[in-house]
């Protein structure tokens, strides 16, 4: 049962890959795999939870990668600059996370995971990062009269800023992308404002 799963996930992950979500429909999925088109609905709802399922996987993993290449001993702006940076070259560079961008698609494939599975399974590493938020804070290099999880907010507006690159300008959109990510962190690291707002 597992290895029909995962070979539906990887012809899934391999055609979404080739031709793209919209493209790409659950009878080639099916057929790339040598099974009946029927089968597929014993281990995923319809396309979109397939897709959602691998594009958390895909997503995760890019993560994990550029949290493992980052150099957390850093200035917090440093560190911010480049994961932001790196996200979006590792969301443009992977077919299956470049979909994000395909708003009209994504939207509707996001609003029915979300209601299905709740809002924590697009939280990706929120943990591991809000932690490092907490540290941040712990040593004096990030504001504490924000909290922990509207500073995470605040990061999940920055990532969701690169869905409205084409009304920003694509010849732009990467200098503004990394000029407002700058901004955000100078206030955010900015103790000067901090202890303003406790007098």
């Amino acid at each position: 049962m597992t290895d029909k799963k995962s070979e539906i996930y990887r012809c899934g992950r391999e055609l979404f890959s080739q031709k793209g979500f919209k493209d790409t429909n659950v009878a080639e999925i099916m057929k790339a795999c040598g099974m009946a088109t029927g089968t597929f609905y014993n281990y995923y709802p319809s396309k979109e939870h397939l897709f959602m399922a691998i594009f958390i996987d895909e997503n995760t993993r890019l993560k994990r990668q550029i949290l493992s290449t980052l150099n957390m001993k850093a200035e917090p702006i440093e560190v911010m600059r480049e994961m932001t940076m790196k996200n979006y070259q590792g969301m443009m560079e992977n077919p299956i996370l470049k979909e994000w961008y395909n708003r009209e698609v994504f939207q509707k494939i996001e609003k029915n995971w979300r209601e299905e599975n709740g809002l924590d399974h697009l939280d990706f590493l929120y943990d591991s990062f809000v932690e490092l938020v907490r540290q941040w804070q712990a040593e004096g290099k990030m504001r504490s009269d924000i909290s922990p999880e509207m500073i995470m907010v605040i990061f999940n507006a920055l990532v969701n800023i690169d869905t409205h690159k084409e009304e920003i300008g694509l010849k732009y959109f990467p200098q503004v992308l990394e000029l407002i990510s700058e901004f955000v962190m100078k206030g955010l690291t900015d103790v000067v404002a901090q202890a303003g707002s406790q007098t």
